[in-house]
């Protein structure tokens, strides 16, 4: 039922992402398909894209099952954050995981970046009560982060990276934005594992991951397929 109801909710932003397809030149490796409830009618790299969830479906980001069905607390220590460390939370949604990673860098600040402000809203309310004070909501695109260039140690991507309407062009905005030498931690449930109770649309093997990170120059670094019960947390690198 939560996908179905994101699915009819998203049609407006569905529209927008492939109406904006003409501002963008064509790149190799997109390709059309037909749409469906769960995705937007494109393809990358044989890869269909998954539908984008809404502000909608905010709750469920929340939702208090989340951390024992996704182990969520033990992720951000796999990552070695560092105090003084600039983290981007790409598609960071209602802020679930730019609040936890705010008070593990007081030298350093968290950029909070969706592409809808109904998401980056519920992040400056809770702001405006005291928390995440060195969190930076930012209003990214469809194909790009918005994010200064080379000012980025660690960009979070937590089940977002298979919504990117423009997955090479975001790709190539968040190489653009790390230092170099800074990581992508790329959260994605996992493509290969049918007991993973997601749909198939919404999940993403290994394999892939790293074809498309290396298609914009990022290197595979590391994959930890067991740490989390139903997500593979997969490292690459700018050089």
């Amino acid at each position: 039922m939560r996908l179905t109801i994101r699915a009819i909710s998203n049609m407006a932003l569905i529209a927008i992402a492939l109406m904006s397809a003409g501002a963008f030149a064509a790149e190799e490796g997109y390709a059309n398909r037909g749409m469906t409830l769960e995705g937007i009618g494109k393809a990358y790299m044989g890869r269909d894209i998954a539908a984008i969830m809404g502000a909608d479906g905010a709750a469920w980001l929340d939702r208090s099952e989340r951390a024992k069905e996704e182990g969520t607390d033990k992720l951000l220590p796999l990552l070695g954050i560092k105090s003084t460390d600039v983290v981007a939370d790409i598609g960071a949604g209602s802020g679930y995981f730019s609040f936890r990673i705010s008070p593990l860098v007081p030298q350093g600040k968290v950029y909070a970046e969706d592409i809808q402000q109904e998401m980056l809203d519920l992040i400056t309310a809770r702001q405006a009560k005291g928390e995440g004070k060195n969190i930076i909501p930012v209003l990214g695109g469809v194909a790009d982060t918005r994010l200064p260039p080379n000012s980025v140690d660690l960009i979070l991507l937590v089940d977002v990276y298979h919504e990117f309407s423009y997955p090479r062009e975001m790709g190539q905005a968040m190489v653009r934005a790390l230092k170099p030498g800074g990581r992508i931690a790329l959260v994605e449930y996992r493509g290969e594992d049918p007991k993973v109770p997601i749909k198939d649309l919404h999940k993403m093997t290994e394999a892939q991951a790293k074809k498309e990170m290396a298609v914009v120059g990022l290197q595979w670094v590391s994959t930890d397929s067991k740490s989390l019960p139903w997500q593979h947390v997969m490292i690459f690198a700018k050089p």
